[in-house]
C-alpha cells in the first residue's frame, strides 16, 4: 500500500491512522468502493474506512477507539464470504486482517498449529504437507479464503462429510473482544475442559461478538490411502437414491459430492474442464479414504450401489492427476456459473439425506415458478445443499426475482426438517429466513447472547438475527414492568 499523506479533517480518520499508521488507512471513496461488499455482491454499502492492523496490540486498540466514540466496526478477511457477512452497513470502520497472515506455530508432535487470521486456508495444509500433515476443512475458496474468515462462518468443503466443519478443527482462541479487551479461549489442547464451550460458541458466531486475531488449530496425519469414483446419471433420482445407499451400507466417504445438468455445463464451460458428457443429468463424485486394507473393498461396495441405480457410466481414477483433475473441476463450480450466466445468487440449505430427490424436484419447481435457471451443486453425503440461481441483474425485475426464489429454495429445506445454511452462513442474505427454523422468542434468546458479548451492539450490526416480532417485544417490556 502506497504511502500518501493524510487529507482529511476527520478527527477519528487522523486518530485511527495514529493507531496503524497513515499507510495502513483508506478513507477516500474511491479506495473504500472496493470493500463495499463481500461474495455476496446484491447489497452495496460503503465503509467510512478500512485500516489495516499488524498485530494484536493494533486491532485491539483500534477497537477500543472505535467502542469509546462509538463507531460502528467490523473485521474482514478475504472477502470471499457469501452472504454478506462483511457488508458495511451502517458506514462501519473495516478492520482487513490480511495484513496478520503469519503462520506463527507448528507442533506435529501434539498435531497443531497456530495461524493469524488473515492465514489462506490452502496454504496452511501445503505448509505442512512435506511432514505428511493437512488441515482438514476445505471449502472451495480455499486457495484465496482465510482461516480467520472459516471461523467467523464455521466454514466447511467438500471433505465435511468425515471430517467435520471448521469447529471441529479448532483448539484454541485469542480474541478482540467488542470493548478492546483481548481475551484467549483454549489452546491447550484439553478435548472436554470444564465450563462454557466458548470455542464453540465463538466459531461460527459471523463476526458479531468479537475479532478472532490468533488460531489454534487441529493438523491431521495424511491418509494412507485414497481413491476416487466418478459417477454419471441419466436420472437425477438414481444419483439422489445411491447417496443414500451408500450411507445406508456403512461407507462414509471422506467426500460425497453431487452436480446437476446445469452445474456441469458451467463447469465444462469454465477453466477446468474434464469431458463430462453434455446430457447426463447428474453426477457423483465419491472419495473415500484410510488405510489401504479395506479401501479395495470399499469401491467395490460404491460401484455395485451405483450400478444398482442405473448409472450410465462409473469409473475409478486411475492416477494422482486424473482424480486432481476431477477436484480441480468440481471446486470451480460456483465462479463457473459466470460461464453461463451474467450474475447468480448462491444459496447454502440443508436436508436429511432420505428428503433429497423430493427437495429437487421443489427447486426445479421454483425455477419454472420464476422463470430462473437454477444449478445444483451440493455435498450430498451431508445434505447440504448449494442451488444457484442464475439471473440478469441488468434485467429489470431479475434481482428481486432471484432473491424470492433463492429464499423458497430455502423454506424448502426448512419445511423437510433441515437448516437455511451448512456453512457460509446467515449474514445480511437469509437473517430474515432465520424465522423458517426458530421462533420469535429463541431469536430472542440468541440476541440476548449477543449482548452480553455486544452490548453497544457497534461490532457488525444488522446481521444474523432479524428484528423480533412485536408480540416479543411487548412481552419483554411487560414482564419487566411490576
Amino acid at each position: 500500500m502506497r504511502k500518501r499523506p493524510i487529507a482529511t479533517n476527520d478527527s477519528h480518520i487522523r486518530a485511527l491512522a495514529r493507531i496503524v499508521g497513515e499507510e495502513a488507512i483508506l478513507y477516500r471513496k474511491e479506495d473504500l468502493i472496493a470493500y463495499d461488499c463481500d461474495g455476496f455482491t446484491v447489497h452495496r454499502h460503503l465503509p467510512k474506512a478500512v485500516v489495516f492492523p499488524n498485530s494484536t496490540e493494533e486491532v485491539a486498540a483500534v477497537v477500543k477507539y472505535c467502542h469509546e466514540h462509538e463507531l460502528p466496526f467490523l473485521a474482514r478477511g478475504a472477502g470471499t464470504g457469501l452472504s454478506g457477512g462483511a457488508i458495511p452497513l451502517n458506514g462501519e470502520v473495516i478492520i482487513s486482517l490480511t495484513r496478520m497472515k503469519r503462520l506463527l506455530h507448528v507442533d506435529l508432535e501434539n498435531r497443531r498449529a497456530v495461524v493469524e487470521p488473515g492465514f489462506v486456508n490452502l496454504k496452511l495444509t501445503n505448509s505442512v504437507a512435506h511432514r505428511g500433515y493437512y488441515y482438514a476443512p476445505d471449502p472451495s475458496s480455499q486457495y484465496c479464503c482465510t482461516i480467520g474468515g472459516n471461523v467467523a462462518e464455521n466454514a466447511g468443503g467438500a471433505h465435511c462429510l468425515k471430517y467435520g466443519v471448521t469447529t471441529n478443527h479448532i483448539l484454541g482462541l485469542e480474541v478482540v473482544l467488542p470493548d478492546g479487551e483481548v481475551i484467549e479461549i483454549g489452546g491447550n489442547g484439553v478435548p472436554d475442559p470444564p465450563g462454557y464451550d466458548l470455542l464453540g460458541l465463538l466459531t461460527g458466531s459471523e463476526g458479531t461478538l468479537g475479532i478472532v486475531t490468533k488460531i489454534t488449530i487441529r493438523l491431521l496425519k495424511n491418509p494412507e490411502a485414497k481413491q476416487t469414483v466418478l459417477a454419471y446419471f441419466d436420472e437425477v433420482e438414481d444419483a439422489s437414491q445411491t447417496v443414500s445407499d451408500i450411507i445406508s451400507a456403512g461407507i462414509v466417504p471422506a467426500a460425497l459430492e453431487m452436480m446437476d445438468q446445469t452445474a456441469i455445463e458451467a463447469v465444462e464451460a469454465a477453466a477446468f474442464p474434464v469431458g463430462h458428457p453434455k446430457d447426463i443429468a447428474a453426477l457423483l463424485l465419491i472419495e473415500v479414504d484410510g488405510i489401504s486394507a479395506g479401501i479395495g473393498e470399499q469401491i467395490d461396495d460404491i460401484l455395485t450401489i451405483c450400478r444398482h441405480h442405473h448409472v450410465r457410466e462409473v469409473k475409478v481414477a486411475e492416477s494422482e492427476e486424473e482424480r486432481a483433475r476431477w477436484w480441480a473441476n468440481r471446486k470451480t463450480g460456483f465462479g463457473a456459473m459466470g460461464a453461463i450466466s451474467p450474475d447468480y445468487l448462491v444459496q447454502d440449505g440443508v436436508i436429511p439425506r432420505s428428503r433429497l430427490p423430493e427437495v429437487l424436484r421443489e427447486i426445479a419447481n421454483i425455477s419454472r415458478k420464476y422463470g430462473l435457471r437454477i444449478a445444483n451443486i451440493f455435498h450430498a453425503g451431508d445434505g447440504n445443499l448449494h442451488p444457484l440461481v442464475l439471473f440478469d441483474a441488468s434485467q429489470p425485475g431479475e434481482t428481486e426475482r432471484a432473491l424470492a426464489a433463492g429464499s423458497e429454495c430455502l423454506k424448502a429445506c426448512a419445511a423437510v426438517g433441515g437448516s437455511i445454511t451448512g456453512e457460509h452462513g446467515v449474514g445480511l442474505e437469509k437473517k430474515e429466513e432465520m424465522r423458517f427454523i426458530f421462533s420469535d422468542e429463541e431469536i430472542l434468546a440468541q440476541t440476548a447472547i449477543r449482548d452480553v458479548f455486544n452490548p453497544k451492539n457497534l461490532l457488525n450490526a444488522g446481521k444474523l438475527f432479524p428484528t423480533p416480532g412485536r408480540c416479543v417485544e411487548t412481552k419483554q417490556v411487560s414482564s419487566t414492568v411490576k
